[in-house]
């Protein structure tokens, strides 16, 4: 399996403080991943702290 975790980083508060964002971003779900199962087909959509949707973090299977 493999997870991901993609954001934005041209755009918003995270394009206007990159590390900021990113610390808060990875803090947030961090602690937040205990809610799920962790298994392909788990995600969620990932915002910054103006409450824009920057990105998305997946649980899927790895191909190979």
């Amino acid at each position: 399996m493999k997870f991901l975790l993609e954001v934005t980083m041209d755009e918003g508060a995270v394009a206007e403080d990159p590390a900021g964002e990113l610390q808060r971003i990875l803090r947030y779900w961090g602690g937040n991943l205990k809610h799920y199962d962790m298994r392909p087909g788990d995600g969620s959509e990932i915002y910054d702290s103006a409450y824009r949707e920057v990105g998305r973090w997946t649980v899927e299977n790895q191909a190979g």
